[in-house]
């Protein structure tokens, strides 16, 4: 049985990884060609509960003024997923999930709605 690989540990906060930095490349060239008008990345911080936190990976100001809180994932974890989802139910904003497609599936990101 092929066992899950993971990352040892977090990188230090403001740290990007390589999956997270490739989206704010993109991200930057969304911001040149006007469609964006903002971004940064760990910026927020959100309160969800008692000692209980989410921090988005991008806070992002769409052109249309709609703040934006997306989520850069490579693979999921249970409680990722339940926090983003609460914030999502929580914050008028609007949250989504990013994902890198392989070169096989043609590339770009795949985007989720919350």
């Amino acid at each position: 049985m092929k066992q899950a690989m993971y990352a040892l540990g977090r990188l230090k906060t403001g740290t990007m990884n390589k999956t997270e930095a490739a989206y704010d490349q993109y991200l930057a060239g969304l911001q040149h060609d006007g469609k964006i008008l903002w971004r940064e990345f760990e910026a927020v911080k959100l309160r969800l509960a008692d000692n209980t936190f989410y921090t988005p990976d991008f806070a992002v100001l769409s052109a249309d003024g709609v703040l934006e809180f997306h989520e850069v994932k490579g693979y999921w974890q249970d409680d990722a997923r339940v926090k983003i989802k609460v914030a999502a139910a929580r914050f008028p904003a609007r949250f989504v999930a990013i994902k890198a497609r392989t070169k096989k599936e043609g590339g770009g990101w795949e985007v989720e709605a919350f």
